[in-house]
């Protein structure tokens, strides 16, 4: 093998996704590949791809379409399509797109140096490397990762169980398969060591964790022995599904102090019918018992959600419906989304699909009701103390930037701290709240 050959990887989607590129780099590193940011001059380039929803899938064809010009601008010699999207539509890949060299399955990225290799042999061969869909993890791979390296996402399980009627993942991630505990502690004392200090859990559904394995193991004593992790600040849970947490759950966040009281909730919608055709398992009154629980229980809890609007059959009475649960809940973060009907889902085959022009109509009404919601929010919270994580510094200011306890990265608002210091990425320091904006605060370092 030439050790010289460069890559170049473009990962699109979630952070799960995220987290099997950074292990894809981390095999291609170790066999001797050196890997570069600059698209034009790598040799192979590597897209891992989603398509849980129209949008993302259009995403991913345009990446391909738009990195494939290597092939004659660049240095490419290969190209490689990994992810959801290689998982979902491999033949029509390799049948409609002819710059496509491979295609690598969503649990087969540990074949990723294989599958180079092998289209760098250059017999004109299109390489396809597709393992069982229900696959364990495989641990102790290398890993880079590509955020700051202060924070790392980890990985609790695999798959879903979850049968929502809009949803393809079950079909390309498998069933539920959460990791063992003494390794998910293992990798996290690893990241603690390579400097991380903010984990941040994901899988399709997190709240589920353990229910697979033997013994009682749940996701509440999981976050327990990572409390225990030496150099962990913040632990961080997304994608919690609102009927699986448990008091237990409740009652660890609340007395683990390296547990943020942030959790991300996709609950979807909130009109019973809907979430009856969504096949939810939560009713309108269980999440507003759940949303008022965690804020009692629990001081200061940050609660995201996720929303869809124009599910078929949608009425404008399930409409009015959520938002006067929005009204209601005064979430901290909020995100929505329109339907996007998925060929081979049981939503996909519903009469009533709702017209795109709708749709969107719904989401603008939805934001707008955020909007006034996280301005009154965050106005609140001038004159409140926060510890922070210093993240940067805004170019030719004396500005840092950071995020409170209550910011997923990417996703959520930041806090701006006027300082002529310095602060180093990654610090954690306390700050006093002076101003407000709409989604961001500015805190004066104490």
């Amino acid at each position: 093998m030439n050790l010289k050959h460069t890559i170049a990887f473009v990962s699109l989607g979630c952070d799960k996704n995220l987290v099997d590129s950074e292990h894809m780099l981390g095999l291609l590193n170790a066999a001797g590949f050196t890997l570069i940011a600059d698209e034009s001059e790598a040799e192979v380039l590597v897209v891992n791809t989603c398509c849980f929803i129209e949008d993302a899938k259009r995403e991913s064809i345009e990446q391909i379409l738009e990195v494939a010009k290597y092939k004659e601008e660049g240095a490419c010699k290969a190209l490689i399509v990994t992810g959801c999207m290689a998982q979902r539509y491999k033949q029509e890949i390799l049948d409609e797109m002819p710059e496509v060299d491979a295609v690598v399955g969503t649990t087969s990225y540990d074949k990723i140096v294989e599958t180079v290799s092998e289209v760098l042999k250059e017999n004109g061969v299109k390489v396809q490397n597709f393992d069982t869909i229900d696959r364990e993890h495989i641990e102790n791979m290398p890993r880079i990762l590509t955020t700051a390296g202060y924070f790392a996402y980890m990985k609790i399980a695999e798959g879903c169980d979850n049968k929502c009627t809009y949803c393809i993942i079950p079909s390309l991630r498998g069933k539920y398969r959460s990791r063992p505990m003494d390794q998910l502690v293992n990798e996290a004392e690893r990241l603690a060591k390579d400097g991380v200090s903010e984990l941040i859990l994901v899988a399709q559904d997190t709240t589920l964790y353990g229910t697979d394995l033997p013994g009682d193991e749940t996701l509440a004593k999981l976050l327990r022995r990572l409390g225990q992790v030496e150099g962990i600040e913040w632990i961080r849970i997304l994608y919690c599904y609102p009927e699986n947490i448990t008091d237990e759950l409740i009652e660890e966040i609340k007395t683990n102090d390296k547990v943020c009281n942030y959790l991300d909730i996709p609950i979807q919608h909130a009109a019973d019918p809907v979430l009856k055709r969504m096949a939810r398992k939560s009713t309108n009154a269980e999440l507003i018992a759940k949303m008022t629980k965690l804020r009692k229980e629990i001081p200061g809890m940050a609660i995201r959600t996720t929303l869809i609007v124009g599910f078929p059959g949608e009425t404008e009475e399930d409409f009015e419906v959520l938002c006067n649960f929005v009204k209601e809940m005064r979430f901290d973060r909020l995100g929505v989304f329109t339907y996007s009907q998925e060929e081979g889902t049981p939503a996909a085959r519903l009469t009533e699909q709702i017209d795109e022009e709708v749709k969107a109509k719904r989401k603008d009404i939805i934001m707008t009701i955020q909007h006034e919601i996280s301005e009154a929010l965050t106005h609140e919270k001038v004159g409140q103390k926060m510890r922070v994580l210093i993240e940067g510094k805004l170019t030719g200011e004396d500005v840092y930037i950071a995020r409170s306890y209550q910011d997923a990265p990417e996703i959520d608002g930041q806090v701006f701290i006027p300082f002529e210091g310095e602060l180093i990425s990654g610090d954690y320091v306390d700050v006093e709240i002076t101003e407000a904006s709409d989604y961001d605060l500015i805190g004066a370092l104490i």
